[in-house]
């Protein structure tokens, strides 16, 4: 798959999945989960105060009673909430809405009730761009402030995930730094030349590779890189959440690329995007 028509058409085309849509009072946030349910992806229970969502569905001509509700108005009992019908199989994705990712994430960690599974859960952001030919992924944006080489070795196996449902048999992995070299002052770097050396079935990684030749042939011939992901990398693992959050973030308002954000390595899939992000690319994720 290289666009996103066709993940939507592929999820289309499976059963239909439950949301449980995190603090839904929010317009974008109402307006995915109204387009899901219209093109048979979800349905969605939402869980939030009821009496605004409620207002807010009604404002946008939508039919209040496609829904089921969960009343709460405390941030922290909202993503409790959430995170149990998920882990309770009343619902089979959890989506995140207007609340902080710190408040959601706290619910999806928990020992007793939350959705932890791998030693390691990360964020996958996938972009279409019209100045790239294919799919991009970017990880991790969202989760993982300073990951150790052997975190994003595993973040790395997380997005295998990703791009096996994209029907990607081997994904090119490029390891981005700030540029190509290996250098003791920047221990990134270090952690992409150890990286290229790990096995890893269904990859394909490289690095370091600074972003422009990691994404274009051209900066990679003008530097005389020769690799097989040079210029072709369809993952950017990026060296911490705050490059990754600022790619990730500069790709959707700057570039305004279509996008979408899923959380990978819990026991049920997690849509997770920024709350500025438009309904399209909550719709996606």
């Amino acid at each position: 798959m290289t666009t996103f028509e066709q993940v939507l058409q592929a999820a289309a085309a499976l059963d239909d999945k439950k949301l449980a849509v995190c603090k839904a009072e929010n317009e974008e946030v109402l307006q995915a989960v109204e387009m899901a349910r219209k093109a048979g992806i979800a349905s969605s229970i939402l869980v939030g105060d009821e009496n605004k969502i409620k207002s807010l569905l009604n404002q946008l001509g939508f039919d209040s009673s496609n829904y089921e509700y969960v009343h709460s108005t405390d941030d922290e009992m909202t993503a409790t909430e959430a995170v149990k019908l998920v882990s309770g199989e009343k619902a089979d994705v959890l989506m995140k809405g207007v609340i902080d990712t710190a408040t959601i994430l706290k619910a999806v960690l928990n020992k007793e009730y939350g959705l932890r599974q791998s030693k390691v859960i990360s964020h996958v952001a996938l972009f279409s761009l019209d100045s790239y030919y294919k799919m991009l992924l970017v990880t991790d944006a969202a989760m993982n402030i300073a990951p150790d080489v052997d975190a994003k070795e595993l973040i790395i196996r997380n997005s295998l995930h990703v791009t096996r449902a994209l029907g990607i048999e081997t994904a090119k992995v490029a390891v981005v730094c700030a540029n190509e070299k290996v250098s003791d002052k920047m221990p990134a770097t270090l952690d992409a030349r150890e990286l290229k050396n790990r096995p890893i079935t269904g990859a394909m990684v490289d690095g370091p590779l600074a972003l422009d030749n990691a994404v274009s042939k051209d900066a990679a011939r003008i530097k005389g890189i020769e690799s097989p992901v040079a210029g072709d990398a369809d993952i950017l693992l990026m060296p911490d959440i705050e490059a990754g959050n600022i790619l990730y973030k500069s790709l959707g308002f700057l570039a305004k690329s279509k996008g979408a954000g899923i959380v990978v390595g819990a026991r049920r899939p997690i849509v997770l995007t920024s709350r500025a992000d438009e309904e399209e690319a909550k719709l996606n994720s």
